[in-house]
């Protein structure tokens, strides 16, 4: 079914303009839905709109729980526009991307990685501020958006974790300013592990089985401490160049280390991503199932019954009227039937010239003792009447040539010759 996503994503924005929490939740979490799940049609229409939610404001004064619930709803609606702007700015989903060593982010080049990484630490950064507790996630819609949220969070770490291996295995040879923009992104990738730990642990809280759960490694702190002094050796004076040396070193045996403990974690994730998309895949083919099995009911629902005795009767009586119907050309025809006025033989026309038959022969044994030809009463008949009509002769002629201008149907003319010349036999 062909769906016009503008219309559709057009009608989600304007269900956000309720005044009920309730209403604005379950659109939200519609779109979130469609952005994870949908064509990338559909994300791609919401990167281009120049407004996306507009929702800081948002507060439902009547409900019960419109205040509680409101503020859940202005942080939810800040991740996906979040979500839509890092498409805008890098036109790809990093929960979609390419991971592995071939991976996007690992094979990204020096400049291009220190400006991508930002955006994810952006968009990763609304989607931990959801900072929804056991408690509230009770709550049913919570839950729900929750539950996307914890999806993204892999996949996008996962991407996350890949650039900042790439960043780390590069940095020792990368410029001054470079070094600095590299650091700096370290650091906020060691922070937002630690926030991700505690999103993960509420995961685990509200019933999440752990073994969904992807393990954290942390990389060795010396890692950062022998980034810090390289970038310094790279600011110091040339008569530092032999700590520079030295930090180059220590620095270089720390990161192979450090990668191996990244690496770790971003096969935990990416077991994780597998484990989610098989899962994925095991309920749309039970969906599938489902729905061939629903309609192969509406198919047998809507088969008509069978006919009722008193037609199979009628049906049958007339099949039989229609088998003993006798031909006029047939080679055998049944005994004691009643003459067809209707036969084909009336409607003859010049252009219709059928495949001959070949015409009974007059038994030898009734012609040898001067018996009757076997010759069909009736056909003889209609012939005789067709022939008087048309064309009519006197049939005790010897030349006969002349009844071939009756018609010009071969069988219709040695029919008729047959019956004139056991009349002309008769008569003599």
């Amino acid at each position: 079914m062909n769906v016009n996503i503008p219309q559709l994503a057009d009608t989600l924005f304007e269900r956000t303009a309720n005044s009920s929490w309730v209403v604005v939740f379950k659109a939200l979490i519609t779109t979130h839905h469609l952005m994870m799940y949908g064509n990338e049609r559909f994300i791609q229409y919401l990167a281009s709109r120049n407004t996306l939610f507009n929702l800081n404001n948002f507060l439902d004064k009547g409900a019960l729980q419109g205040y509680d619930m409101s503020t859940f709803i202005r942080r939810y609606s800040r991740y996906l526009n979040e979500k839509s702007m890092s498409y805008r700015l890098v036109a790809v989903d990093f929960t979609k991307m390419k991971r592995g060593i071939d991976g996007v982010m690992r094979t990204m080049n020096t400049e291009k990685l220190i400006k991508t990484l930002p955006i994810i630490q952006n968009q990763l950064d609304a989607l931990l501020d959801f900072q929804a507790n056991p408690n509230e996630l009770t709550n049913g819609v919570i839950n729900s958006a929750f539950m996307l949220l914890f999806k993204d969070s892999i996949r996008l770490f996962a991407a996350y974790n890949e650039g900042v291996i790439n960043l780390l295995e590069k940095y020792f040879d990368m410029k001054k300013n470079q070094c600095k923009d590299a650091l700096d992104i370290y650091k906020k990738f060691l922070y937002r592990m630690t926030k991700l730990s505690e999103f993960l642990k509420v995961a685990e809280q509200v019933g999440i089985d752990q073994g969904d759960i992807p393990d954290l490694s942390q990389a060795p702190s010396s890692l950062l401490e022998a980034l810090e002094q390289h970038l310094a050796s790279l600011e110091g004076k040339k008569t530092k160049e032999l700590n520079a040396d030295t930090s180059f070193k220590n620095g270089a045996s720390t990161l192979s280390s450090a990668v191996s403990s990244l690496s770790s974690t971003g096969m935990s994730f990416s077991r994780m991503d597998e484990k989610e998309k098989q899962q994925a895949l095991e309920e749309e083919q039970a969906r599938l199932q489902a729905l061939k099995d629903q309609r192969l009911k509406e198919i047998s629902m809507q088969t008509p019954p069978s006919a009722s005795p008193s037609s199979q009767s009628i049906g049958s009586a007339n099949n039989n009227h229609i088998t003993q119907t006798p031909e006029l050309f047939s080679s055998t025809l049944p005994a004691n039937s009643a003459p067809n006025l209707n036969s084909d033989l009336f409607d003859l026309q010049p252009a219709f010239i059928p495949a001959v038959q070949s015409t009974p022969s007059i038994s030898t044994a009734n012609s040898a003792w001067g018996g009757t030809p076997p010759i069909n009463t009736h056909s003889c008949i209609c012939t005789y009447y067709l022939c008087c009509t048309v064309h009519p002769l006197p049939f005790w002629r010897k030349d006969l040539s002349s009844l071939s201008a009756i018609t010009n149907h071969k069988v219709a003319q040695s029919l008729v010759w047959k019956y004139c010349e056991h009349r002309v036999l008769q008569a003599s």
